[in-house]
């Protein structure tokens, strides 16, 4: 899997989880422009299910399993949009919190994925 994509989705949703941990301790909920920052980090994660997918259907395999990588693709995928949902639904200081909290989950998952394909070995 490409490096570029897990840094790029990694760093993306930390910006996230930053901006939205600011807006929390602000006691502000999620505003339209938070949804356009996930909007961004989900964008990310989608170039990076397309070229995984491409990957895929080029004859690489992750070195730790096929249906454990795709599950954690398919996951990262839906963090945000989950956590979008969620704050929908908290329209407080703690929607913005769950924001925060599904960018630093999406940076984790980016970690466990870049593990996954074997890029954790030389």
């Amino acid at each position: 899997m490409l490096d570029a994509v897990i840094i790029t989705v990694s760093v993306t949703a930390l910006l996230l989880a930053a901006w939205c941990g600011l807006a929390a301790y602000r006691d502000s909920p999620t505003k339209d422009w938070h949804f356009g920052g996930m909007a961004v980090v989900t964008l990310a994660t989608l170039v990076q299910l397309v070229v995984s997918v491409v990957q895929l259907a080029r004859g690489d395999r992750p070195e730790q399993g096929m249906a454990v990588f795709v599950a954690y693709l398919i996951g990262a995928a839906c963090t945000i949009p989950a956590a979008a949902f969620m704050s929908l639904a908290e329209r407080s200081r703690w929607g913005s919190a769950i924001v925060a909290a599904g960018g630093v989950i999406l940076a984790v998952l980016e970690l466990r994925l870049h593990d996954i394909w074997g890029g954790g070995h030389g």
